[in-house]
């Protein structure tokens, strides 16, 4: 795929106007303190695993609602003292897989704490957590599940349960809850940069071709799912338009980048049709981070970098989190 977004001179000083409404930090306030009425209650039960240099606890908190929600804790093993966090989140349509596939950030010395996806886990990674909020008409997928109104927005229950998994995260005794970074890749870039807009004391945060961002963009750009979900539900519901694309404005990427203050390390990739480098800049530059940096990938597809990417992470992170 040859490149089809801007070229990259203007990527690097693409900041589009932000779409928050007034009260977009009000409604997250609300909906923060809601969940915070519910118990946390993260329970950590070790798990018995052939991996002898890793410690495992299957994990289990209250997210949004109230509702359990599933995650892996993954130490390095025989750790006796409180260690830096890297919390992840996962891809679209994926779950929290197997513990055995966790195992990079442990080797690195670090706690990791991975947050299953309610409502997914059927696609490229095995899942536990399900959505029990039904919603109004939607496309297949995710994307427009209670798009009708902010409240009953899908990502309204995954950025709430991202937020508490921080705080799972850092309740455990062997987590040092002062040096907590978040990262992921495409959706879970997206719920990364999410969490480090709602999140003020996070030491580094590294979303990956992040999604979620620049919806407005994304959903006149690229025909491929899951941004596309946007398009086909607007196809059927003629004349919603503003009232989709208003409920997205409280989930945008671009508006969460503008209030994250930690250091930054994203990635583009400049053939990406998933999630279009335009839409990463967007929020990269609105980064309200005096930190940041982009690593571009210039002849790749939503794989990004791969493991190059996860290598020039492996270089940046312990800079934030140790000492």
């Amino acid at each position: 795929m040859p490149h089809f977004d801007l070229p990259l001179d203007e990527l690097r000083a693409y900041k589009p106007a932000l779409t928050a409404l007034d009260d977009f930090d009000a409604f997250w306030e609300k909906t923060l303190a809601e969940a915070a009425e519910h118990d946390l209650d993260a329970r950590f039960e070790p798990v018995d695993t052939p991996l002898t240099a890793v410690d495992t606890f299957d994990v289990t908190y209250a997210g949004f609602g109230g509702h359990p929600v599933k995650g892996w804790l993954i130490l390095p093993a025989d750790t006796t003292e409180p260690l830096p966090v890297v919390v992840e989140y996962i891809g679209y349509g994926g779950g929290r897989g197997l513990p055995h596939t966790h195992l990079r950030w442990a080797a690195a010395g670090f706690a990791h704490f991975v947050m299953d996806t309610r409502g997914q886990g059927s696609g490229h990674s095995v899942g536990d957590t399900p959505d029990p909020v039904g919603s109004g008409p939607a496309a297949s997928g995710h994307m427009t599940r209670g798009i009708q109104d902010p409240y009953t927005y899908y990502y309204r229950r995954v950025y709430t349960d991202a937020v508490r998994a921080v705080e799972a995260a850092r309740s455990h005794p062997l987590v040092d809850a002062s040096r907590t970074a978040v990262t992921g890749g495409s959706q879970g870039g997206g719920i990364a940069i999410a969490v480090a807009g709602l999140v003020p004391d996070l030491r580094a945060a590294a979303p990956d071709v992040p999604f979620l961002c620049h919806f407005g963009r994304a959903a006149t750009l690229t025909e491929r799912h899951p941004y596309r979900e946007i398009a086909l539900y607007l196809k059927a519901h003629i004349g919603e338009d503003e009232r989709v694309f208003r409920t997205l404005s409280y989930f945008d990427g671009i508006n969460f980048a503008a209030r994250a203050t930690a250091p930054g390390l994203f990635s583009a990739a400049l053939e990406d049709l998933t999630c279009p480098p335009s839409t990463v800049f967007a929020a990269y530059n609105h980064w309200a981070g005096t930190e940041r940096s982009m690593e571009v990938y210039a002849f790749n597809d939503h794989e990004g970098g791969g493991p190059f990417q996860q290598a020039v992470q492996l270089q940046w992170l312990p800079g934030h989190l140790k000492g």
